[in-house]
């Protein structure tokens, strides 16, 4: 080879230096751990190097497989990179050996193999790695153009060749070498942590992990092995703080990260920003899209925020829409959004889609109440509140939103029947007691309804309701009002700003006669009122002035 042939190549600075060497060593960390930190410290380092010296071929190659790696640059861009490197030194074997694998990747065999040819020829003894390269390059094309001899041939020698060169690669020994021992480390640490945990030694197995953390330096791992153990002695804010720092060593680990979301948001509700950006982040690899929108939906509606909840549920359904837990949820986010023939029409999709009948019918549950309550169209919510009942007979709640929407119609019967029919259900439950007693009430059965609203007091003593009703029962209608001064003070005890108890408990007091416990009751009515609101301001005036009349 002529003098000629050789490009010079300029000393390099001790700075220059200096940073090449930090490179290299945060390049090879990244190789043998595959940690994130590693990576950009690497990437960050060889720009520094080709700044302080643009002349140092190495960086440009180096450089351009990690910009590759974080999708940075596209394999022309890294080709390009490349060209660079073989500008400033080109018998620079492992310049040739990177653009020989940016050839394979952007499909240019011939090229490749070129390029593997040229690695061998400028690396004399230690040219195992490009004759593997080449070996391999030749056997994609013997596989792609059927089997030729001379390839053949040429793919053996290469083959065999390089496998038997690369105890003579000292740069391939090194890092193999430096591969087996960090992995055998890891291997020793993590095995010892997960024994100790089978024989439940956890703080030995914590121990374990840190030292694994200490020596190998292989910190999402050893986190994320302590945020597991941690979590399963129920230190939830111990497990937390170790996946964040397995995310902030390597926040591609999607699987931490899923993890960091589902803590967040079970344990710490409060801290519902963070979750989302939790989940923020889960959306940029792609994966289970709907699954994280639904989790989305719900935490924006934790936050009331209704457009955004109603967006995240939307496009949940969009990509899932024979999901029924789409559609329900994106019906609720609607109901929440007061768009209401959107809620009913995704409500009606979720009981069609019929996953399982007990949950279909709490789903018909929410859409009869809307035909009630909002479109007051009241055959349609008997119609909805029929089918959830047909599909969940034990539904006590569906059944009395029917009882109640009888109510609504004034048909005291079928809201009777109905309340009655919740009971046989449910015989132990104090609501369905407290509304059978009010429609009895209104049907003027006042035997029955007394009978009905001392179960639900017995079931439930704390029902400030049920106390005030039997009350006005025995006040209006057995004509009773000293009985039921009690049952008056009863409510008031349980809920001290219930405005209408202090009302009845006022006029039991005037029908006994006794004008200052009335006039005290009266008056402390109209004070909650301001508040409550609860009753016309005139007619208290009014009960407190007949008293003085």
């Amino acid at each position: 080879m002529t003098e000629q042939t050789l490009t010079p190549i300029m000393p390099l600075s001790s700075t220059s230096d200096s940073i090449l060497k930090e490179a290299r060593m945060a390049h090879e960390r990244y190789l043998i751990k595959q940690q994130d930190a590693d990576l950009e410290h690497a990437i960050e380092c060889y720009i520094d190097a080709i700044k302080n010296n643009p002349s140092i071929s190495e960086a440009y190659y180096r450089l351009a497989s990690l910009l590759l790696i974080k999708g940075q640059i596209s394999v022309e861009g890294a080709l390009e990179q490349c060209k660079t490197a073989l500008s400033l030194e080109p018998n620079n074997p492992n310049a040739h050996i990177y653009t020989g694998y940016f050839q394979c990747l952007n499909g240019n065999m011939e090229e490749a193999e070129k390029e593997f040819a040229l690695a061998i020829s400028n690396s004399g003894k230690n040219s195992a790695r490009p004759r593997l390269f080449l070996s391999k390059v030749l056997l994609n094309k013997i596989k792609g153009d059927g089997k030729h001899v001379k390839d053949m041939v040429k793919f053996l020698y290469y083959f065999l060749s390089g496998s038997m060169m690369i105890m003579w690669d000292c740069p391939s020994v090194k890092m193999f070498c430096k591969f087996l021992a960090n992995d055998f480390s890891i291997m020793s640490y993590k095995t010892l942590g997960e024994t100790f945990e089978k024989m439940k030694l956890f703080p030995s197995a914590l121990e374990a992990y840190s030292k694994g953390l200490e020596k190998t330096s292989q910190s999402n791992l050893f986190y994320q092995k302590m945020g597991d153990l941690s979590l399963e002695c129920n230190n939830i804010e111990a497990s937390r703080e170790c996946y964040k720092r397995a995310h902030e060593v390597n926040p591609s680990d999607r699987e931490v990260l899923i993890k960091l979301a589902t803590i967040n948001q079970t344990y710490f509700p409060d801290d519902v920003d963070m979750t989302i950006e939790y989940y923020n982040s889960l959306l940029e690899f792609g994966i289970d899209l709907d699954k994280i929108y639904y989790e989305l939906g719900h935490l924006y509606l934790q936050k009331s925020d209704k457009i955004h909840a109603v967006s995240a549920f939307k496009l949940a359904e969009e990509m899932n829409p024979e999901n029924p837990y789409y559609n329900n949820s994106l019906a609720y986010a609607y109901v929440k959004a007061e768009l209401y023939d959107d809620a009913i029409e995704y409500y009606q999709q979720a009981i069609k889609l019929n996953p399982d009948s007990e949950w279909t019918s709490i789903v018909c549950h929410a859409l009869g109440a809307i035909y009630a309550e909002i479109k007051e169209n009241f055959e349609a919510a008997e119609a909805t509140f029929n089918a959830g009942i047909v599909l969940d007979p034990n539904n006590i709640d569906i059944q009395l939103s029917l009882g109640d929407l009888f109510m609504a119609q004034n048909d005291l019967d079928k809201a009777i029947k109905t309340y009655c029919d919740a009971i046989t259900t449910d015989p132990l439950n104090f609501m369905a007691y407290a509304k059978a007693g009010l429609a009895l009430w209104e049907k003027d059965y006042l035997e029955e309804s007394i009978v009905a609203f001392h179960k639900s007091i017995e079931l439930n003593p704390d029902f400030e309701i049920s106390q005030n009703n039997l009350g006005v029962v025995y006040l209006d209608g057995l004509g009773d009002p000293k009985e039921s001064i009690d049952y008056f003070k009863n409510a008031i005890n349980i809920n001290p700003n219930y405005t209408l108890a202090y009302f009845n408990l006022g006029r039991a007091y005037q029908a006994i006669g006794d004008k200052a416990l009335a006039a005290e009751y009266y008056q402390m009515t109209m004070d909650l009122n301001k508040i409550t609101e609860e009753l016309s301001d005139k007619e208290i005036r009014s009960r407190l002035y007949d008293l003085f009349e």
